[in-house]
């Protein structure tokens, strides 16, 4: 599995933000549609209905929010020797991003978790956005563009790519 921009790739599925697990939400990108997983939010949007697909709320890398999530870290590091194994503190769950689903049949809003820890380089993130739009713009496209995705999920080994790769690959699938 690997994050390429806004999508995690696992195997031959595809999804925007993480991958969830459980009742966890998520957005899975099929040759179908755009479907929503998990508690409250399992739906399927058909790619013929599909006349826009938006993300919002994308948390951007930067300095001040590298710095917070080492700070952050190191915070719990030092909580978790203070204080007893019982204490029952649970882990912060990631931030959300909102899934924007525009259709004939309405707009609808899908969450997805944040996959990167310290956010999104912007590049990908308008690369992101640009392959989104590039999913709605008939059946054709929308099939050859998360084949390729998908082709390139299976064959990979390894974790993500370097940025530059991640770059790369967005820019063809997008093309």
């Amino acid at each position: 599995m690997a994050m390429v921009g806004l999508f995690w790739i696992a195997e031959g599925d595809v999804y925007v933000g993480a991958k969830p697990s459980g009742l966890a939400t998520g957005v899975r990108l099929t040759p179908e549609g755009v479907v929503g997983l998990g508690d409250g939010q399992s739906a399927l949007y058909l790619w013929e209905d599909v006349t826009a697909l938006t993300v919002a709320d994308v948390p951007v890398k930067s300095l001040m929010r590298q710095v917070g999530v080492v700070k952050d870290l190191a915070l719990a590091a030092v909580t978790e020797l203070a204080l007893p194994v019982s204490s029952g503190r649970i882990d912060e769950a990631p931030p959300l991003m909102a899934v924007r689903v525009e259709s004939s049949h309405g707009d609808h809003e899908l969450a997805a978790y944040v996959a990167a820890a310290v956010g999104y380089l912007q590049t990908e993130v308008d690369l992101s956005r640009a392959l989104l739009s590039r999913l709605t713009q008939g059946a054709a496209t929308m099939e050859t563009t998360l084949a390729a995705m998908s082709a390139w999920g299976r064959a990979w080994e390894g974790g993500s790519p370097r940025s530059s790769q991640r770059e790369q690959l967005l820019r063809e699938w997008a093309a």
